[in-house]
């Protein structure tokens, strides 16, 4: 278990520094007020309307950093900071999560694929560790058959986890892509502003990067204790 160990470290240092980096980006673009003067809310309803998207709702959630589209009821959740302040990071934020929904609008493939796993990969994703650690516990103190064919069940069920965390890569570098793209056009932001919005979106595709390739090393590591006991 040694190796786990030492990657699970590796991941979680990767993942702290992407994260503090986050922070500190978004805490330095969040000082300079925006030109127009429009808060994240404003600038969410007005890309939607932009996309003609009508039946989606701007809202503030508690918490920060908790920005996210619901598809379910179709909501923008904006954390409050973002919801009402006039800044760079509030901009880059709350157009993002407006790409969500543009994506969610025109049957974009990458976000219906994600959304058709999330309820195998929740089950998978809560009882996958578990069932692993039972494998390699059987392996050992009752038999190896039994023990591998576990083990190989919670590997199948980590890897629905991996392979989820990869398919959010293009939804959320295209979300910020359409999120860039339609702050430039419609020119919300001054190019200033519009290089901070970049650059903070920069470091929060980073964080599911971090998450994905951590997972993968993760599967990797107990596909070869699953290969290496016969």
């Amino acid at each position: 278990m040694m190796g786990y160990y030492v990657i699970a470290g590796l991941i979680m240092l990767v993942s702290w520094y992407v994260s503090n980096k986050l922070k500190t980006k978004f805490k330095k673009y969040s000082k300079t007020r925006l030109q127009n003067g429009m808060s994240g809310a404003e600038i969410a309803r007005k890309m939607l309307e932009d996309n003609g998207i009508y039946d989606v709702k701007v809202i503030s959630t508690p918490g920060q950093l908790t920005d996210h589209y619901n598809p379910k009821d179709k909501t923008v959740n904006l954390s409050e900071a973002v919801y009402n302040q006039r800044n760079a990071a509030a901009a880059a934020v709350a157009a993002h999560e407006c790409g969500h929904a543009v994506q969610h609008a025109t049957a974009y493939s990458w976000l219906t694929m994600r959304s058709q796993l999330v309820p195998i990969v929740s089950v998978a994703a809560n009882y996958s560790q578990w069932v692993i650690m039972g494998g390699l516990i059987l392996m050992s103190a009752v038999s190896l058959g039994v023990g591998k064919t576990v083990l190989l069940a919670g590997i199948i069920m980590f890897g629905l986890g991996t392979l989820f965390s990869f398919i959010t890569l293009p939804v959320e570098y295209d979300a910020s892509n359409r999120a860039l793209a339609w702050l430039e056009e419609k020119q919300i932001v001054t190019p200033t502003e519009y290089d901070d919005s970049k650059d903070a979106l920069k470091w929060a595709a980073r964080t599911y990067v971090v998450a994905a390739v951590g997972s993968l090393a993760t599967l990797l590591y107990f596909v070869s204790v699953y290969l290496s006991r016969d």
